[in-house]
């Protein structure tokens, strides 16, 4: 794949392919990153998303959408999956699903989310919800823009928080709320710390828990963003 560019990516109708899993690690207690080589695989921007389909003896199928946490460039495609109590799809990647499998996927998906790497942008983003995140500060690094975006991730530990220090590399600001650290106490990110942040976005990402999401979006908005500039993507269980 030309890895030179990202922005010349043009969204394209997607089919149900096969991905086989390349290697699967469980870098926190409650996730599992698989990296999968997708096969008739296309491009992707930072922000998007595939479909991963399970599928029974019996033709019964359960599919849920995961985000991409790899560059466009990177050979395999990386998922970061939270393991749900009771979710058909993240309990058998977590669980059940080991190197050699063969899953079904479609994807890439997503417009609405997607970062054009030219746009200056902001995340705020929790959890399992720092994927796209770590997708945009791959791609930036990589194009050599890492000033176009700033990044806040959200955790309650950093045993929880999923790519923790490769956001840290990357110059995000880490914030624990059960953790205090050598520069700030627990707690969530106030206005003060990330207003000066905030100054030459144009788009601003809010991935994580609806309940992350009610916190991110008002916050946000406290410190003037046009609410037309957020774009609001929520992880979780689907009931």
């Amino acid at each position: 794949m030309n890895g030179s560019e990202i922005d010349d990516v043009v969204p394209v109708a997607t089919t149900w392919t096969t991905g086989r899993i390349i290697s699967k690690e469980l870098p926190t207690p409650e996730t599992v990153q698989l990296r999968m080589l997708v096969d008739d695989r296309h491009r992707h921007s930072p922000g998007q998303h595939y479909l991963i389909r399970l599928r029974a003896p019996d033709d019964y199928t359960a599919q849920r959408s995961y985000s991409v946490a790899s560059d466009d460039d990177d050979p395999l495609v990386e998922f970061l999956v939270e393991r749900l109590p009771g979710g058909e799809v993240s309990e058998f990647l977590a669980d059940v699903a080991e190197i050699g499998d063969v899953l079904e996927l479609r994807g890439p998906i997503g417009r609405w989310f997607l970062w054009d790497t030219h746009t200056p942008a902001f995340c705020l983003v929790g959890g399992t919800g720092v994927v796209p995140a770590v997708a945009m500060t791959r791609t930036a690094r990589r194009l050599g823009r890492a000033d176009q975006l700033a990044v806040v991730a959200v955790g309650r530990t950093p045993e929880m928080l999923p790519y923790v220090e490769e956001l840290r590399k990357a110059r995000a600001m880490v914030a624990f709320t059960r953790h205090a650290g050598d520069d700030r106490p627990a707690g969530p990110p106030t206005r003060e710390e990330i207003l000066p942040l905030l100054d030459s976005a144009e788009v601003f990402y809010v991935c994580g828990s609806a309940r992350f999401a009610e916190y991110a979006v008002p916050l946000l908005l406290e410190c003037g963003v046009n609410p037309q500039a957020i774009r609001v993507e929520q992880f979780g269980a689907t009931g």
